[in-house]
């Protein structure tokens, strides 16, 4: 077998063999490779037309078949399938290759593996892939991390089956070194998850308060979606609630089991941004919320509690309602991205990554889940202010979210009065009031702490560390 590749993907599940297939299809010769071989030669003999491919049936058949530097993608999952991958291949490879995990990988497993690969003169190339199926096919979002110089040979290969958002520009670039293309995915994740939960809190609030049908609530979003909400979640949105269910006729939300499922990502972003120190409150209220969903027996036994029921609004009033829902999800949306990108910055500042976050905007506008016309306006504000502190402090946003605000105000009131729970709203307007609050009662906190157990505080009049003595003259002395 001639080494006739340029790049090769071992794990031809659904992902790995679209992102092959995308491969060939840009004109790369690709070497391919699985576990099974029958799926290798089931990838070969039904997409062969669509480009070159070298299928190979061992590790070191597959490993011959790659020009050096060796660009080996491991499209397999996450954790000990993907450290089993690496034992099988590394010790066929030689330094000034590359390994590039596309997988969703803990970015501090992927700080390992590039750093105990690195030792051997390996390159680890931890990759944040995002798309789903259809972008890895067509031009997904990716968020490549690893060294410099693994980018400057892999890089204009991935830019070439990057999704193109609508200026030419590919979705991708070099976020940082070892485990920062990971993270960033992490968050994409968690900031999709934020996403979700308000597009369905929105629904919730059209339906119990506005009185609407499912075939209604879709062609709103369809409205929402020609605006400034466009986005791939919300064209999505008003094609599941359009859909009927051929075996009932019933709407197909009436027929799905309200249970939704997650696959961790989402919590590692809360219990990373719990590390760091980062409020990232509505991704995680979206996280609780899936998991309070998955709690039958418990939502069962609950379900008799005393509380307000929600009656439908006359027609005149309900269209004036959804209009206040949009101004409350467009605002609640500008949080949920405000606290992903702080929890970027905050890592990127820990783990010295130096990430641009305006590149990371750049790259989500299209390919990704969360790809939306609002990233056209968030990449404009970093380009405007490379150190800008919060998208809340950018002029046009804080416009934005003080013209949203009474009506946001208005549409949690109206959920709380009405019983109808709005976790993700209500946390993205508690951030907002705590971020633009003079005093926080932060200061009652640290005097608590500092009673019952000489934590110490800070005045706000003179530099230094203090402690009350609580138990006798309540004199200060400095700690």
């Amino acid at each position: 077998m001639g080494t006739t590749a340029q790049i090769g993907v071992t794990g031809l599940a659904v992902m790995g063999r679209n992102l092959a297939r995308n491969f060939a299809r840009n004109g790369y010769t690709v070497a391919v490779h699985n576990r099974t071989a029958a799926r290798t030669r089931a990838l070969v003999e039904e997409f062969g037309d669509e480009g070159d491919f070298v299928a190979t049936e061992t590790a070191e058949e597959f490993v011959a078949a790659l020009e050096r530097p060796r660009r080996l993608v491991v499209m397999v999952k996450a954790g000990e399938p993907t450290d089993a991958v690496i034992a099988e291949f590394a010790p066929l490879l030689e330094p000034g290759d590359m390994i590039v995990d596309g997988g969703n990988a803990h970015f501090a497993g992927t700080r390992r593996r590039e750093r105990e690969l690195r030792e051997r003169g390996i390159h680890f190339v931890g990759t944040g892939v995002s798309g789903g199926e259809e972008g890895a096919l067509n031009g997904p979002s990716i968020m490549p991390g690893g060294s410099a110089e693994s980018y400057a040979s892999l890089g204009p290969m991935l830019e070439r089956i990057a999704a193109k958002a609508d200026d030419g520009a590919p979705c991708v670039t070099h976020v940082g070194p070892d485990g920062a293309g990971h993270f960033v995915k992490m968050v994409h994740n968690g900031i999709e998850y934020a996403d979700m939960q308000l597009i369905g809190e929105a629904y919730q609030l059209l339906r119990d308060i506005a009185g609407y049908t499912p075939a209604q609530i879709a062609d709103v979003f369809r409205r929402w979606n020609t605006g400034r909400l466009d986005s791939y979640l919300i064209e999505i949105t008003a094609e599941v609630l359009s859909h009927v269910d051929a075996a009932t006729g019933k709407p197909f939300v009436d027929v799905v089991q309200d249970r939704a499922e997650q696959k961790g990502t989402g919590r590692w972003t809360v219990q990373i941004a719990l590390d760091l120190g980062v409020p990232v409150s509505g991704i995680a209220e979206a996280v609780f919320a899936r998991s309070l969903s998955g709690h039958a027996d418990l939502r069962a036994a609950s379900r008799g509690l005393p509380g307000p029921s929600a009656e439908p609004l006359p027609p005149g009033e309900a269209a004036a309602f959804a209009d206040r829902v949009e101004q409350a999800l467009y605002a609640s949306k500008i949080v949920s991205y405000t606290q992903g990108f702080h929890q970027i910055a905050a890592a990127s500042a820990e783990y010295g990554w130096g990430i641009d976050a305006g590149a990371v905007a750049r790259i989500w506008r299209a390919g990704c889940i969360i790809r939306a016309a609002f990233l056209d306006r968030i990449t404009a504000a970093y380009e405007a202010d490379p150190d800008l502190v919060s998208l809340l402090s950018d002029a046009e946003f804080a416009r934005e979210i003080g013209q949203a605000q009474d009506d946001w105000r208005s549409v949690v009131t109206a959920a709380v009065a009405e019983g109808v729970p709005v976790p993700g709203f209500a946390a993205a307007l508690a951030y907002y009031d705590g971020m633009r609050a003079d005093r926080l009662p932060a200061a009652l906190t640290q005097g608590q702490r500092d009673y019952f157990g000489a934590h110490t505080y800070r005045r706000t009049d003179r530099e230094g560390v203090f402690h009350t003595l609580w138990g006798g003259d309540r004199s200060e002395v400095e700690a």
